[in-house]
């Protein structure tokens, strides 16, 4: 029996208007959803309100199970589930099947924080007991986009749920099912008490509700820098902690002793996975300059090849843009970076959703596909001298989330490293990678930091609450 089935996947009506879900890659409707309106939201808001209580008073050995459970039932599912991923956010079926693994080890890692010490006993002046407990926050809001959205969706939901907290979760409504509906239907084969979890695929006024509901006191949202502002200065009026994961432009810089036969499969993985549609790719390629002219060539080379269609009728390495108004940004970037005179290597041009893998050669501060994060499958290729200013580049710009250092000596790639700031480094890989037992997150205008991973989790949907017990009751001078 399916996992998902469009006439029950929503378990109770909302009163937005109806949604077409669509594969961008033939533009076919795969079902239908309902939009949340600001008042589906103040209802789930109260709904899990009243429920959060009792499930934080569940012994955490039950809230593990639930949790566990859930991670073994994404592996159950994945043929399923990755059909929608491939069909619904336009994965090829390896991005996927990477989603899956880490939706699965989220859940496996979120069990395990459901046990963790809870406090510290603390040193006290008095003669009493003293000491800090981690208490659930509450009602935890996450909104979540469409890139990749079963991971960013589930490395919020899974931790606050184990944590003892209740969640309502909007997706973005172009991936509303593989980003919203299978988390719900996954957790309530899972065993989850009804009420504690409600998805809310919805638009700007939807999210905008879920920060301002006095009832949600934390929201995680992943997503764009300038929607995360908003989101941020939204939860600052209303005194609430908002975890921003946003926007990046990260930087692949690779030195001059570096393999570049090596480097060419890991410098294209990092700007055309996923069609570039990842907050972490290679937003630009920072190369010495004895190596320059062969790196644009052998990468021009790479992208060429690749193939580029319907990931779930053909074997390709890149599937379609998730929408025109995205598509169009795209390649509106590329069309004002070469008639600023960057060089077009590769490239920069689409059949419908399909864009080519497209590299810039000359590019300088002013290219537009270089100084801005552009969110497609696009690689600016930059050239430096010295390893100061290949530092100075790579720092400059207001984005701070991952990097990139290719070089044969990883002691000095670390060396570098420390001149950079960012929230994520890898010597001598790309810039994507994740992991459920890492913390991740950017500075600057990348976000607030790391949020998300083992202790990080605890800090984001924990409140630190400090106790004293005395044996009798405290005397005082009047």
């Amino acid at each position: 029996m399916p996992l998902l089935d469009p006439k029950t996947w929503q378990p109770r009506t909302l009163g937005g208007p109806e949604h077409a879900v669509t594969e961008p890659a033939t533009g076919d409707t795969l079902g239908v959803v309902r939009l949340a309106t600001a008042e589906d939201v103040a209802v789930a808001a109260e709904t899990a309100r009243g429920a959060q209580s009792d499930w934080a008073r569940v012994p955490h050995f039950v809230r593990a199970g639930v949790l566990r459970k859930a991670g073994d039932l994404f592996t159950a599912h994945a043929e399923e589930l990755r059909e929608w991923l491939v069909r619904e956010s336009g994965s090829i079926p390896g991005k996927a099947d990477f989603e899956l693994h880490v939706a699965a080890q989220e859940c496996y890692e979120a069990a395990a924080l459901a046990s963790r010490p809870a406090g510290q006993v603390l040193p006290s002046e008095a003669a009493r007991l003293s000491y800090t407990r981690r208490v659930p926050a509450g009602v935890v809001g996450v909104i979540s986009p469409f890139n990749a959205p079963l991971i960013l969706s589930i490395r919020s939901v899974a931790p606050a749920l184990a944590l003892g907290n209740a969640v309502v979760l909007k997706p973005d409504p172009r991936t509303a099912v593989c980003g919203g509906l299978s988390l719900a239907a996954i957790f309530a084969e899972a065993g989850l008490p009804e009420g504690l979890f409600h998805v809310l695929p919805g638009g700007p006024d939807a999210g905008q509700a879920l920060v301002a509901d006095p009832r949600i006191p934390i929201i995680s949202f992943t997503g764009s820098t300038a929607a995360g502002r908003a989101v941020g200065e939204a939860a600052g009026r209303h005194l609430k902690r908002a975890h921003l994961e946003l926007g990046g432009n990260s930087a692949l810089v690779v030195l001059e002793d570096a393999d570049i036969d090596a480097v060419i499969s890991t410098a294209a993985w990092g700007s055309f996975f996923h069609q570039g549609q990842i907050c972490m790719t290679t937003g630009r390629h920072l190369v010495h300059s004895s190596l320059y002219e062969e790196y644009i060539e052998r990468l021009a080379a790479k992208a060429d090849s690749l193939a580029v269609g319907d990931p779930h009728r053909e074997q390709v390495h890149l599937g379609p843009i998730i929408d025109d108004g995205q598509l169009a940004k795209v390649h509106g970037l590329v069309e004002a970076s070469t008639a600023r005179g960057a060089k077009l290597a590769a490239g920069g041009t689409h059949d419908r959703l399909f864009y080519r893998p497209t590299v810039l050669a000359d590019v300088d501060d002013a290219t537009p596909a270089y100084a801005e994060e552009v969110f497609g499958p696009v690689a600016p290729v930059r050239s430096f001298s010295t390893p100061d200013e290949a530092a100075a580049l790579a720092a400059a710009g207001p984005y701070g989330l991952s990097l990139g250092i290719v070089t044969r000596d990883a002691a000095r790639g670390l060396d570098l490293a420390e001149r950079i700031p960012t929230g994520i480094v890898h010597i001598n890989d790309q810039t994507v990678n994740d992991e459920a037992v890492a913390p991740f997150g950017g500075i600057a205008a990348s976000g607030t930091g790391a949020r998300f991973g083992g202790e990080a989790n605890l800090e984001a949907f924990t409140e630190l609450r400090w106790t004293t017990v005395r044996a009798d009751v405290a005397p005082y001078p009047f």
